[in-house]
């Protein structure tokens, strides 16, 4: 190999990344190893293991954005089947932890088969309606509130409720995406609304708990309302422009419940104030854009129905975490993307920025 061809293969290798989208999220990832660095301060090895599972999804992201998309539409189907094969082993076999069971437990290794249905779901979903181009009827989008129903059930029978919307989540807005009549979409919001009560009761004790805690987190400040009441300490006390990275006290004195993991906005508000709220928000909506003009961009349905669902689930994530982080949502364990530990949650984030930039990269290569 001479080095021009070296120089090449590099060069090939580099630009699969699409440069906006991979500045943001750089910029986001430096903000989180800032912010995991002080809130690990008392979790001995916990920067360690997030800096490795960043390095681990900067490789799955590198290896999804070289994938060409008839190979993504090729492996909808049977990815979707393991994962609901996987789901139903938990059910089954599943190891239960903490009073609920996710995991499935090979020996050598656990895995959490929820989290493959992040992808799998929205994949599934654009692959049909992909199918269906041009001769979409009711049916079709029956068809597909059938798919999507299906593992955001098994997994809520976990029960793991965060996952489940998120799942949920990325299913609806491929279908809402391919077009589902909006007049069908009001009265599915007045079924659900008139549906409450049953909703209700249908929810474990532990769920409701957590609607009631947001409501009234004083009601038990020292147990369900502990949350909470300390994330929106930490958020207030931040003020303008924070108590300066390292300064948080919430945290460091541990008043902060998974302070690394689903509450780590709280240490960031609280150590950077107001101001940095701000840039943490202009940088997601930075990628929200680029992502759906990425989806606008698509040469296929099966790619633009993907690219958007994959962008508005990393909405979904950011919203859900702030609002319940902030007390405007129940406490549900939804991750902040790219901000929060955690290696299967980064890695599946990983793998969604990778085939939104392999959907870019292929948008005017993709045989239709």
């Amino acid at each position: 190999m001479t080095f021009d061809d070296f120089k090449r293969g590099t060069r090939r290798a580099i630009l699969v990344f699409d440069p906006i989208l991979t500045v943001t999220l750089i910029l986001i990832l430096i903000l989180s190893v800032m912010t995991v660095y002080s809130a690990g301060v008392n979790f001995p090895g916990r920067f360690e293991a997030h800096l490795r599972n960043i390095l681990v999804a900067a490789l799955v992201c590198w290896a999804a954005a070289n994938l060409p998309p008839n190979w993504m539409r090729g492996t909808a189907v049977p990815l979707y089947v393991l994962g609901i094969i996987l789901l139903i082993g938990v059910a089954l076999f599943g190891d239960v932890s903490k009073g609920a069971r996710r995991w499935l437990n090979f020996g050598f290794t656990r895995i959490q088969p929820s989290e493959l249905l992040k992808i799998a779901t929205p994949l599934m979903l654009a692959w049909w309606f992909h199918r269906r181009e041009g001769a979409l009827r009711a049916i079709d989008f029956l068809v597909s509130a059938a798919l999507l129903l299906l593992p955001t059930l098994l997994i809520a029978r976990q029960p793991d409720l965060g996952t489940a919307v998120l799942v949920f989540a990325a299913g609806a807005y491929v279908i809402f995406f391919a077009g589902f009549p909006w007049k069908l979409l009001i009265a599915l919001g007045v079924g659900i609304t008139a549906a409450t009560p049953l909703l209700w009761m249908a929810m474990h004790d532990y769920q409701r708990q957590r609607v009631l805690t947001l409501i009234d987190p004083s009601s038990d400040p020292l147990g369900k309302g502990f949350h909470i009441i300390q994330s929106t300490i930490a958020v207030g006390s931040g003020g303008l422009w924070g108590k300066g990275w390292l300064q948080g006290t919430q945290a460091h004195l541990e008043f902060i419940p998974e302070s690394t993991t689903d509450f780590v906005f709280a240490v960031f508000a609280e150590e950077f104030g107001l101001v940095g709220n701000l840039i943490l928000l202009v940088l997601y909506l930075a990628l929200m854009l680029r992502g759906l003009m990425i989806a606008a961009s698509g040469a296929t349905m099966f790619m633009r129905l993907l690219a958007g669902s994959i962008t508005m689930i990393f909405f979904t994530y950011a919203f859900v975490n702030m609002g319940m982080v902030s007390g405007i949502l129940p406490v549900v364990g939804v991750p902040l993307p790219w901000m929060s530990y955690g290696g299967t949650a980064m890695v599946t984030l990983g793998l969604g920025a990778g085939l939104l930039m392999s959907i870019h990269r292929h948008r005017k290569l993709v045989q239709t």
